[in-house]
């Protein structure tokens, strides 16, 4: 994934844009940059690899480094960014999120002019960010080249462009898919993925940007660039797992849906019988903790931690780039509350159950440990494609995916003409999915949200919504 945050304002925004960019850590592990202008020093840049140590931890010390009136920065998953590009639209700072998924087509057509070229990397691999700034430098305004870079790209691309006079320019991708937020202070304005970053830097909320709305702060004010279009396809995931719980998209919390979506859960399991004879309810950490709470408010079932993650010194359990690695540092997170497992009855929400790995292992860890009964619940359907906007539950193959994975294993291709019923846990095909798994993974019962029951949670029409991870509607 990726997050970032930009500022212009009539003071220095330096301390502004390294803690708004710290607030986006959660959604990324690889690199952070920084990108700042002056008149004094031009165009400053800092990126770092922050794969084994925090983003405030590399950038610390940035205020003696850089100075600026404007400045950009990034958490990303991706390449090395910002950027720094001279071209026929002046000299600018770029940072982008989303995914260009015929990023050889459009190379190879750059190319095939004489005299174009692009800074190879490790294997001769050509930086996204880069590619993007080619298609817009192909046009004679920003605004224009945008627009472009937008229609060209099959994918998804928001971005922030920092220009040499200190003005930022911000653009959400073509649907929506990915949130842009606008704040304002006394002194200029900001811009940010998540809307607690500037809140927390006493910056006021303004709007969201529409869906492909382009526009350009100054510490002045705000000039729209290019409408917003009329669709809208936001990431569900914003609210089941990758958004942090204070942020609000489109009006609508994530603590307040996650809370709402494990109440929903547990009506139906009620209605079904099936959250019975249990002793306690609880949430794989982290995000699916909300998730659990808002079962156990339904149900009243008491909710409980019946493990803690060891996080001082592993926050996040992805961050080794090794998956075997990966694996042993969630294996070694998990400690054990033996009172709270041992001969007892459990209920975990998880937030989504994309490869089932590290989930295997987390209820054999329960076991190991005591545990009578694991029951799970997925907080969101079956994900039976893998996504080709962002990067969440991306893939080389769908099979990676333990829902489709699941699927062919019991009817092969034949199976993908009834992902719909397979989805369904009311169906013959769909109750087989939920007894396959949970046979395979160790689960006493297994249950998913469905997709009404999701939509309903988040509180927004459902053709607002990206569903395709489920469904494979775009």
């Amino acid at each position: 994934m990726g997050g970032f945050f930009g500022a212009t304002s009539k003071r220095d925004v330096i301390l502004d844009v390294f803690f708004g960019v710290d607030y986006h850590s959660h959604l990324g592990t690889r690199r952070g940059g920084m990108a700042a202008v002056n008149k004094e020093k031009g165009f400053q840049r800092d990126i770092h690899n922050i794969e084994n140590s925090p983003f405030r931890t590399k950038f610390a010390g940035i205020t003696d480094e850089m100075q600026g009136n404007a400045c950009i920065g990034c958490i990303s998953d991706s390449d090395p960014q910002p950027i720094i590009i001279r071209s026929n639209l002046g000299v600018y700072a770029i940072t982008t999120i989303g995914i260009i998924n015929n990023a050889d087509e459009l190379i190879k057509d750059f190319l095939s002019s004489n005299g174009n070229h692009f800074t190879g990397m490790t294997g001769g691999r050509i930086n996204s960010t880069e590619l993007v700034s080619a298609l817009i430098n192909q046009k004679n305004s920003f605004s224009e080249g945008i627009r472009y870079a937008q229609e060209k790209i099959d994918g998804t691309l928001s971005l922030l462009i920092l220009t040499q006079d200190g003005s930022v320019i911000a653009a959400r991708d073509k649907v929506g898919r990915i949130p842009v937020i606008l704040g304002k202070d006394e002194d200029g304005h900001c811009v940010s993925f998540e809307s607690f970053a500037f809140e927390k830097l006493d910056y006021e909320f303004l709007r969201e940007l529409g869906p492909g709305e382009i526009v350009e702060l100054t510490p002045e004010k705000i000039t729209v660039l290019a409408p917003p279009q009329k669709k809208m396809r936001v990431c569900s995931f914003l609210w089941t797992y990758y958004g942090y719980p204070n942020s609000c998209y489109e009006g609508k919390n994530v603590e307040v849906m996650r809370t709402k979506n494990g109440e929903v859960l547990a009506r139906e399991d009620r209605k079904k019988g099936l959250c019975e004879n249990i002793d306690f309810v609880s949430g794989i950490p982290d995000s699916g903790t909300p998730h659990a709470i808002g079962y156990s408010n339904e149900s009243h079932i008491p909710f409980a931690r019946p493990f803690i993650k060891y996080t001082p010194t592993w926050p996040r359990s992805f961050m080794p780039s090794n998956q075997k690695e990966r694996n042993r540092v969630a294996k070694m997170k998990m400690i054990p509350v033996h009172d709270l497992i041992k001969d007892k009855s459990l209920l975990f929400v998880d937030d989504s159950i994309v490869r089932g790995t590290q989930l295997q292992e987390t209820v054999d860890f329960l076991y190991s440990n005591g545990a009578k009964e694991v029951h799970m619940r997925s907080a969101c359907p079956p994900i039976m494609f893998g996504c080709k906007f962002l990067n969440f539950s991306r893939n080389t193959s769908d099979d990676e995916l333990i829902a489709r994975r699941t699927i062919h294993e019991l009817e092969g291709e034949e199976g993908d003409r009834h992902l719909e019923e397979y989805a369904d846990a009311s169906t013959e095909r769909g109750q087989k999915l939920l007894q396959t798994i949970s046979e395979k993974l160790g689960f006493a019962s297994l249950g998913y949200q469905s997709l009404d029951g999701l939509i309903e949670a988040i509180g927004l029409p459902e053709d607002c919504v990206c569903t395709y991870c489920w469904n494979g509607k775009e």
